[in-house]
């Protein structure tokens, strides 16, 4: 098993891409396909993913001598639930359309395996600021990822980018592409284009 390098800002660069939460471990794909039809419902999406693991990951950080083992998943389910509550009552307030659009999503952050996972795997045997770093580097590779297919989806499903059309009026919208199934098509042409070149370094290493 590979050992994390325990340089800063190589802890966040490894999360890009190296432990990319998609990529490398097939976290949090379903939120990835399902908000991904806009790219600002992603950008939202993953700003929310963002606040909820790196608050959560320090939080677990600093208790981690304090937390008694058969508690431990309680606690950092309770961390993630009040930061996504607070984030999903901010959104309700900043940007009301969005959060409506995106319905319970928001909420689900909780059940994200991204941010319980980083709290369990790695805050809870670092201290605070590599727990930030680790929860930052994945949740930036995961919402990339989330952006590059959120960035094939919205202009060819919809005509659109970040809500502004892009597209000829000629232009005729590819409903596939908008649609579940359209969701997984993007994320497998992803996943197969990262595996080609990572096939292609040398000892296959990402």
């Amino acid at each position: 098993m590979r050992t994390p390098d325990p340089r800063p800002g190589a802890i966040f660069r490894e999360g890009l891409w190296t432990r990319n939460p998609i990529f490398a471990m097939v976290l949090g794909i379903c939120s990835a396909l399902a908000v991904t039809t806009t790219v600002r419902n992603t950008l939202v999406m993953f700003l929310g993913v963002l606040f909820a693991s790196v608050l959560t990951s320090v939080a677990v950080s600093l208790l981690r001598h304090r937390i008694p083992g058969s508690y431990r998943l309680m606690v950092e389910m309770l961390l993630a639930s009040t930061l996504v509550i607070v984030f999903d009552r901010a959104l309700r307030l900043v940007l009301p359309a969005v959060s409506r659009e995106l319905g319970p999503y928001v909420g689900l952050i909780i059940t994200n395996c991204l941010v319980m996972g980083r709290a369990e795997a790695f805050a809870m045997t670092n201290p605070p600021l590599p727990a930030a770093l680790d929860a930052a580097g994945c949740c930036t590779g995961y919402g990339l990822v989330m952006l590059a297919i959120a960035l094939v989806r919205e202009p060819l499903g919809l005509g659109t980018l970040a809500g502004y059309p892009v597209m000829p009026a000629a232009y005729e919208k590819c409903g596939l592409l908008v649609s579940p199934p359209g969701a997984f098509l993007c994320l497998a042409a992803l996943l197969l284009l990262v595996n080609t070149l990572r096939d292609r370094r040398p000892g296959g290493e990402p």
